[in-house]
């Protein structure tokens, strides 16, 4: 089995490149089921029912958030109603939604966990407590386990692949939109990479536009960010599964430019 896994997708640059790329790159690559973190969908900052129905019709087959899920208030009803768009597992209990699914593929059941770091993040569960809860919850219906762990530090995130080495399929980081080049299959078949990337304009910070930003660092004023809109590109990573074990078997970063329809 193949698995796609794709970084943060912005706005409706992000979902436009999904739309004109994702249903040609799953058949080319053979692609068994497609996850994307989509915290930042709607305008470039949380999610809403129809930024998400958006990746969904592009082939999208599980959407993950993040600490902005919550941005729009009409989030809260599409995460109660559709078991398909995650938020993080370890907000507190009474949290709208869930954090964890499991998808049915011709290969097999397929979980989706959806985690969320503490280290320069808001206060929430251990991630890493809930994290052996979860698999525990999924030792009877998984054999293939995805993570998206989204956080800030790169050492909480690296940690977080050690924890669950041999024990999830792949593990990923999300949210700080650059793509790191330490992709691997840990000992035990863990595919890891500290962060996928975003999917969006990279003629930008991070996604925004770099004028807006610049007047935010240089004034220390408060400046409105746009979604910016050049340089179009996809980033993900591709992850080989032996679908009898679970193991990951090879692991591939993805760099794919979307050029606009004229």
């Amino acid at each position: 089995m193949r698995l796609l896994c794709i970084g943060d997708v912005v706005g409706g640059p992000g979902r436009r490149i999904l739309a004109g790329l994702l249903p040609a790159l799953t058949r080319e690559h053979g692609v068994g089921l497609v996850v994307a973190n989509g915290e930042n969908l709607a305008g470039g900052v949380g999610i809403t029912a129809a930024t998400a129905e958006d990746l969904f019709a592009a082939g999208v087959g599980v959407i993950t958030g993040g600490n902005h899920t919550w941005k729009h208030k009409e989030a809260l009803g599409a995460l109660e109603r559709d078991a398909r768009l995650l938020r993080p597992y370890n907000y507190p209990a009474g949290a709208p939604g869930r954090g964890l699914t499991v998808v049915d593929t011709p290969e097999g059941p397929v979980a989706v966990l959806n985690l969320l770091g503490r280290i320069f993040m808001e206060p929430v569960d251990c991630p890493f407590a809930a994290a052996d809860r979860a698999l525990a919850e999924l030792a009877s219906r998984a054999k293939i386990i995805v993570v998206d762990m989204h956080c800030e530090a790169t050492s909480e995130k690296r940690a977080m692949g050690w924890h669950l080495c041999g024990r999830a399929t792949v593990v990923y980081g999300t949210h700080t939109h650059v793509p790191t080049a330490d992709e691997e299959v840990l000992p035990g078949g863990t595919a890891y990479v500290t962060d996928l990337g975003m999917t969006g304009p990279y003629d930008s910070v991070i996604g925004t536009r770099k004028d807006k930003v610049l007047q935010r660092f240089l004034s220390m004023r408060p400046v409105s960010f746009d979604t910016a809109s050049g340089d179009l590109q996809l980033r993900a990573l591709l992850v080989d599964v032996d679908a009898r074990t679970g193991r990951a078997t090879a692991v591939a970063r993805l760099k794919v430019p979307y050029l606009e329809p004229a």
